[in-house]
């Protein structure tokens, strides 16, 4: 017996009725507790990372080493992505947690 396209599409296209809530599982917030630790953790060590490759690039920079400046300038624009990218994580994943819940 064949079934009709029409109704093979409504099948796949099915809501669960599943979205995200909080304060459902018990130790939520812990769990915030230690990502939000992790993440000042990653914060704490890109400061660190970006003292020390700025260090070595005006120490290439003033004895000639050319491999070292470039490698100065290379853990600084990391440094700062990383920096970036730790400081955005939240709003990024709400962003796109926003822009996955308009998707029907």
């Amino acid at each position: 017996m064949s079934v009709p396209l029409a109704d093979r599409v409504i099948q796949l296209a099915y809501d669960p009725g599943i979205s995200p809530k909080g304060g459902g599982l018990p130790g939520l917030n812990v769990l915030k507790n230690v990502v939000n630790s992790i993440n000042m953790f990653g914060i704490i060590a890109v400061v660190g990372a970006l003292a020390v490759s700025l260090g070595v690039w005006a120490w290439g920079h003033h004895t000639g080493g050319h491999q070292a400046e470039a490698n100065g300038k290379k853990g600084t624009v990391v440094a700062a992505g990383a920096a970036l990218g730790l400081g955005a994580a939240n709003g990024i994943v709400a962003f796109f947690s926003g822009l996955g819940s308009q998707v029907h």
